[in-house]
């Protein structure tokens, strides 16, 4: 059941509701214009998931995992920390995740904007086809492994094998890279590049939007890995 605390806000409380029905509500269209809040997730898995209409939803609480997962549209604010694949396979719209993300947040990722106010765990951005992301403090190792297209603005620090086997991905971190992976490397800013990571962190909102894109480093494909070199030894 779900109940209304204003005329402006629709508010499913998951201790109450059962989180199927909250899904199947916003798989739909009707009252799209009305605001979603969902309350008490305490953890729960597969909150709002396979969304396909602008809904807003803001999530008061921790999430478990693929919060936000599949997202077309809709703009989904989490007030609290996301588990592992927070936007997993999002196609547009926007996720905020007010806390920290888990592993493998926004995963497969084809379109629209991840923001983390927080760190982002292991593989953040893993085998991104597509989706902006911004954290707006540290990776962890192996994110944006076999990154296909989109950017990744980091604002803190990048752990081990950042970027391996990247393709056409980009990825801008202001502070330390632990280390590289295979076929990553650092390449100059450019004016346009410059332009793009401020464009990100105004588009993220504050207080992302208070960094100088000037500090940040630029890491791409040295597309050594595109074809087969057999003399290669598997060294690269």
């Amino acid at each position: 059941m779900t109940t209304a605390t204003t005329l402006d806000e629709r508010v499913f409380d998951l201790r109450t509701t059962p989180l199927r029905e909250v899904n199947r509500f916003l798989h739909g269209t009707e009252g799209v214009e009305t605001p979603v809040r969902i309350v008490h997730p305490d953890g729960a898995h597969n909150i709002a998931v396979g969304m396909h209409a602008p809904w807003r939803v803001s999530v008061h609480g921790h999430t478990g995992y693929y919060c936000a997962g599949m997202n077309q549209d809709a703009a989904v604010t989490i007030h609290g920390n996301a588990g592992p694949g927070v936007a997993e396979n999002m196609m547009s719209g926007r996720v905020h995740v007010k806390g920290f993300a888990s592993v493998a947040a926004g995963a497969s990722g084809h379109g629209g904007l991840l923001v983390i106010d927080g760190d982002a765990s292991l593989r953040c951005g893993i085998s991104m086809k597509g989706i902006d992301i911004v954290v707006g403090g540290s990776v962890g190792s192996f994110s944006a492994f076999m990154a296909q297209a989109g950017r990744l603005v980091v604002c803190g620090d990048a752990g081990d094998a950042l970027g391996d086997s990247l393709y056409e991905a980009v990825i801008y971190v202001k502070g330390a890279i632990k280390s590289l992976g295979a076929d990553a490397q650092v390449e100059p800013m450019s004016d346009a590049d410059v332009a793009t990571v401020a464009a990100l962190l105004e588009a993220a909102g504050a207080p992302h939007d208070r960094h100088d894109p000037r500090d940040f480093k630029r890491v791409a494909s040295a597309r050594q890995l595109y074809h087969w070199n057999a003399d290669a030894n598997q060294e690269y």
